[in-house]
């Protein structure tokens, strides 16, 4: 599929398509020329684990736009009002961490669905106790058209609640965090532990079940992102810049010094670790 089109990437999900995209943690003008010749169709942004300011973040928001590909972007902390800044710089999708309870889902739904509404009235319609009128429910679909909400599954306790957290109205997709789930399991990075695949394939079942989009990130072989898409994942999230590089580096630099006879002088080969 291609990047460019006036298709949102909400709607292409909700057509049944599998979108495809990367994350990028360095600031460069030059990526979106780079991911549209790889007809991605998102860039994923994370603030969570990058120390990347708010002007860098709206920057590149606004570069991927440009270009038609679309910017989704994970907070720190699952904060409704962190989100609301993502999606003021450019974000369509945002990402929480880390949800464990229906009212952290709750919140991200509000910010990303119901912005600019925010208090006690949003609250009250959130939990059902306020019925907007028709007026303002279009003026906020209108408002927020596009916007995907999604939150990161990475922990047993979201595990063991996942049917109700899955269950919040608004809530359009999940994410995998494979290092963060794998360390809550107690087999930290065990990426092939029957645990851990038995939780993987529990969320995306669950996930697809309800009728949302899922999707996994892994910087490690591009075989894990395959198996997992036909397990049912339909977002493909597949390494980070850091990751790509230090891989291909490390390997053009093996590869070199066997071929002229310097293979004992090595250079760290550790994995990046997936997030």
């Amino acid at each position: 599929m291609s990047s460019t089109n006036n298709i949102s990437l909400l709607e292409k999900l909700k057509q049944g398509n599998r979108v495809y995209g990367t994350c990028f943690t360095s600031v460069s003008p030059n990526w979106p020329i780079i991911f549209s010749k790889a007809a991605l169709d998102f860039a994923f942004i994370d603030t969570e684990h990058i120390p990347l300011n708010r002007a860098d973040m709206t920057r590149m928001c606004q570069i991927m736009l440009a270009y038609g590909i679309t910017p989704i972007v994970r907070i720190p902390a699952p904060d409704p009002f962190l989100a609301c800044q993502c999606i003021d710089a450019g974000a369509k999708g945002v990402i929480a961490p880390y949800l464990e309870t229906a009212d952290q889902i709750r919140e991200l739904v509000g910010a990303t669905k119901f912005r600019p509404l925010k208090g006690k009235i949003l609250q009250k319609v959130l939990h059902g106790e306020h019925v907007l009128s028709a007026e303002m429910k279009q003026y906020l679909a209108n408002y927020n058209k596009g916007n995907i909400c999604i939150a990161n599954i990475e922990s047993v306790p979201a595990l063991e609640n996942l049917d109700t957290l899955l269950s919040i109205e608004g809530l359009d997709a999940v994410f995998i965090g494979p290092h963060d789930l794998s360390i809550s399991l107690g087999i930290p990075e065990q990426y092939d532990q029957p645990e851990f695949e038995t939780a993987v394939k529990k969320i995306i079942h669950t996930t697809r079940n309800k009728g949302l989009s899922i999707g996994i990130h892994f910087s490690l072989a591009p075989e894990r992102q395959v198996q997992w898409i036909k397990e049912g994942a339909d977002i493909i999230v597949h390494s980070s810049d850091i990751a790509l590089f230090s891989q291909k580096l490390n390997g053009d630099i093996a590869y070199i010094k066997k071929a002229v006879g310097d293979a004992g002088i090595s250079g760290g080969t550790d994995d990046v670790p997936v997030v």
